[in-house]
C-alpha cells in the first residue's frame, strides 16, 4: 500500500493521534487560575489541572517548587503558606509550560446568592461616582458565567480582572463594596469571586446529596422527581398559555392597558432554579480553591418557606463548609431588606419569618454574621439601589469574625423580655456604645395579650433596654419589632448599625411549623 504524506489528527484518550503516533496533550490547569488572580494567604493552597497518566506537573511560585503526577488524566498539588504581597508569577511545568503573571497573595472571599448579590455596581446608586473612584489594582475580580447541572462540574468560565472603571462596572455591586472597604481596612490585596443567579432558591445552590441527607429536606428532592415525571405535560401546557399571553400583551397595547403577567415556566431539567442545579454549575467547579470565607445575599425566593429555610439555610452552608474542607470557614449574608406596601396595622408577614429564619441561622452555626439593612429598602422595588451600606456591614463582620478586630459589627439583637405589670422590658445583645433612637421616638414595636393579637406599641429607652407597653394590652406576653414586610423602624446602636426584626413570642407561624 502506498503511503499518504497526509495527517490525521484525532483526539483520544486524553492525546492527540498523528498517523499512529501518540502526541501527548498539553498540561492544563483549572480556570480559577489565571493572570491577574489572587491567591489566598496563610493555608496550604491548592493548586490543580489535567494532563497525561503519568506526567510530571511542577508548580513553581513564591520561592516554592512543588511536583505532582498525574492519575486518571488530574493532577493535584498544594503550594505551603502563603505571604500576602504581590505581584508574582507562577509558573507550571510539564511537557509545556504556562505562566500566569500579575499574581497577588491575600485574601479570597466567594460572593453568591440571587439577583441583589448579582446586581451590579452600575445599577447602584451613585454609580458614575462609585466606578470613576474604583481603581485599585490589589482588588481583583472574577465572575463565574453562569451554569447549571444535574451533576457537578469539573470547569467554569471566567477570568481574573483588575479592579478600576473597566471593570467593576459589571461586577457584584455588594461584592465590590464589601471587598472595597475590607482591602482599605486589613492593607492587603483581595480577590472577590463572584457566582450568583437571580430569581434562585436556596436549595438551587445545595448538593443533592445534602437535601437528601437531611430528613427535612429530602421532600425537596422528592417532589422535583415528582415534578419531573409530569414535566412534558407541564411544558405543553405553559407553551400553550405562552402562545396565549402574546396575544393577551397585543391587545393591551392595542387598547392602552397594562400588559398580563407572563405564565411561568415549568419546574425542569432546564430550570436554573431545580435542587442542586447550580451548586453543581457555580459552586462545585470553586472546589477546593483556597478561599478565607463567603457573602450571600439570597432568600426573596425562599419568601413563603420560612420554616423550612430554618433548616434548608443552615444545610446549605454546612455543605459548603464540609466540601471545601476549611472547617467553619466565615459565612456571613444579607437580611431581606424592607420590601411591598407598608402596613398600618400590624399583621402577619412572611417576609419577616423568612428573615427571622435567617436571624436563627446564626445562632444555630458558628462563625456566621447577619448584615441588617432595615434602612435601605425600596418599597416598590426588590432591588434596592443602595448597596455601598450593604458591602460595608458585610465587611465590619468580616473584620471581625475573620480577622479578629474588636469592633461593633451587628446592630442590636434581642435577648430576653421581662413582664412587669403592664409593662415589658427588653435587654439586647450587640449594643455596642448603647441604643439609640434615630428620630422623635421609637417605631416599629407591636405588643399582645393571651389572646396574640398584635396592636401598635408605646416604646422608650430605659436602664439600657427598651421599656414597651400599649393601654389596649393590659396584661402583655409578648413583643414583635419590624414584624412586616416593609417594617418601619428607628432602633440602633451607638456604632451606627440598625437593631435585627424580631419577636419574642414561638407563636406558629404562615409559612409552617
Amino acid at each position: 500500500m502506498r503511503k499518504t504524506s497526509s495527517i490525521l489528527l484525532l483526539l483520544a484518550g486524553g492525546y492527540i493521534l498523528q498517523g499512529n503516533v501518540p502526541v501527548f496533550a498539553d498540561v492544563k490547569i483549572h480556570p480559577l487560575f489565571g493572570d491577574n488572580m489572587v491567591l489566598q494567604q496563610g493555608i496550604r493552597v491548592p493548586v490543580w489541572g489535567t494532563a497525561d497518566c503519568g506526567e510530571k506537573v511542577t508548580v513553581r511560585f513564591q520561592g516554592q517548587e512543588v511536583s505532582a503526577q498525574a492519575e486518571d488524566g488530574k493532577w493535584t498539588l498544594y503550594l505551603e503558606k502563603l505571604q500576602a504581597g504581590g505581584t508574582f508569577q507562577l509558573t507550571v511545568h510539564g511537557k509545556n509550560k504556562l505562566e500566569f503573571t500579575n499574581v497577588l497573595v491575600g485574601e479570597v472571599w466567594v460572593c453568591s446568592g440571587q439577583s441583589n448579590m448579582a446586581w451590579r455596581v452600575q445599577q447602584s446608586a451613585n454609580s458614575d461616582e462609585e466606578i470613576a473612584s474604583s481603581q485599585n489594582p490589589l482588588i481583583r475580580l472574577f465572575t463565574v458565567a453562569q451554569a447549571h447541572a444535574d451533576n457537578p462540574l469539573a470547569t467554569l468560565k471566567g477570568n481574573w480582572q483588575e479592579c478600576g472603571p473597566k471593570t467593576v462596572g459589571s461586577f457584584s455591586a455588594v461584592g465590590y463594596f464589601f471587598g472595597r472597604d475590607l482591602q482599605k481596612a486589613i492593607g492587603v490585596p483581595v480577590g472577590l469571586i463572584s457566582s450568583s443567579v437571580g430569581g434562585t432558591p436556596a436549595e438551587a445552590w445545595t448538593s443533592r446529596k445534602a437535601l437528601e441527607a437531611n430528613p427535612a429536606l429530602k421532600g425537596i428532592a422528592d417532589q422535583y422527581s415528582a415534578l419531573l415525571k409530569d414535566y412534558p405535560q407541564a411544558r405543553e401546557k405553559y407553551l400553550a398559555a405562552l402562545e396565549k399571553h402574546k396575544q393577551a400583551v397585543a391587545e393591551a397595547k392595542k387598547e392602552g392597558k397594562m400588559p398580563p403577567r407572563a405564565p411561568q415556566a415549568p419546574m425542569g431539567p432546564e430550570s436554573p432554579r431545580r435542587p442542586a442545579a447550580l451548586y453543581n454549575g457555580m459552586i462545585a467547579p470553586l472546589i477546593p480553591f483556597g478561599i478565607r470565607g463567603a457573602i450571600w445575599y439570597q432568600g426573596e425566593s425562599n419568601a413563603g418557606q420560612a420554616y423550612l429555610y430554618r433548616s434548608l439555610f443552615p444545610a446549605m452552608i454546612q455543605n459548603w463548609r464540609d466540601d471545601w474542607r476549611l472547617g467553619d470557614f466565615p459565612f456571613l449574608f444579607v437580611q431581606l431588606a424592607p420590601y411591598m406596601k407598608i402596613d398600618s396595622e400590624p399583621k402577619e408577614s412572611a417576609w419577616a419569618e423568612l428573615r427571622e429564619a435567617q436571624l436563627l441561622t446564626t445562632k444555630k452555626l458558628p462563625n456566621t454574621a447577619m448584615a441588617v439593612i432595615t434602612d435601605v429598602g425600596e418599597e416598590n422595588d426588590i432591588h434596592p439601589k443602595k448597596k455601598g451600606p450593604v458591602g460595608g456591614r458585610l465587611a465590619l463582620a468580616a473584620r471581625s469574625l475573620a480577622y479578629g478586630e474588636k469592633i461593633a459589627f451587628s446592630g442590636p439583637v434581642y435577648r430576653d423580655m421581662k413582664v412587669k405589670g403592664d409593662r415589658v422590658f427588653l435587654t439586647f445583645d450587640h449594643v455596642g456604645g448603647g441604643l439609640v433612637v434615630k428620630g422623635d421616638r421609637l417605631e416599629g414595636f407591636t405588643i399582645a395579650g393571651a389572646d396574640r393579637k398584635f396592636v401598635a406599641a408605646e416604646a422608650q429607652l430605659q436602664d439600657g433596654g427598651v421599656i414597651v407597653s400599649s393601654p389596649k394590652v393590659p396584661n402583655p406576653v409578648a413583643i414583635r419589632f419590624g414584624w412586616a414586610n416593609y417594617p418601619v423602624v428607628n432602633l440602633w446602636n451607638k456604632d451606627g448599625l440598625p437593631a435585627t426584626p424580631f419577636r419574642t413570642d414561638d407563636f406558629p407561624i404562615t409559612t409552617g411549623s
